[in-house]
């Protein structure tokens, strides 16, 4: 299918956090630059909701990362990191990602969903075929889904550019060692 991006498109992006925040820190060692993969990926569309889906924890070390999400024009949805008897621990926003995007659906045009997990590539087939929207796939290709990225409209692997999208790399720590300007 051929993707169309135009200026008049509402957008609304979708970010499974915990998803692009391992793949950057398991494939590269590095943070994910959510700041910029929402600039490239919106190009120049009108975005109507860019939304984080996040988890918080007791010690709230978490926080400054969220304030850096704020600012780059990411509304956080958060919800506490549940701790089950014996240690077990999880963090999973999947439905409540997908219930927001069905649910915003009728208001947009195209939806990014960052993530690379094949559990969504039921919401995509959905929002296609339901809504008419299109569904661009944002994520790291090393760690997606073969079946996620077959059901999208559009796939950007941000490993193909991973100087751009991430931040603490040791490339780019080598880079600014040598700049004139650091």
């Amino acid at each position: 299918m051929t993707v169309i991006k135009h200026k008049a498109q509402r957008v609304g992006i979708f970010i499974d956090t915990q998803n692009i925040y391992h793949s950057a820190k398991n494939l590269h060692h590095a943070k994910a630059n959510f700041g910029a993969i929402v600039k490239d990926v919106l190009d120049g569309r009108v975005l109507i909701r860019a939304m984080a889906y996040v988890v918080t924890t007791e010690s709230g070390e978490e926080n400054a990362f969220f304030g850096a999400l704020g600012k780059a024009g990411i509304e956080i949805r958060s919800k506490p990191l549940q701790i089950f008897l014996g240690g077990a621990k999880k963090a999973d926003w999947d439905v409540g990602l997908a219930i927001d995007a069905v649910t915003m659906a009728p208001k947009l045009d195209s939806i990014i969903l960052l993530s690379g997990d094949g559990d969504y590539v039921p919401l995509i087939e959905y929002l296609q075929n339901t809504h008419g929207c299109q569904v661009e796939v944002v994520a790291f290709g090393k760690s997606s889904s073969a079946r996620l990225i077959e059901a999208a409209d559009d796939f950007l692997d941000l490993d193909q550019n991973p100087k751009k999208y991430l931040i603490g790399t040791d490339d780019s720590k080598n880079s600014r060692r040598r700049s004139p300007m650091s």
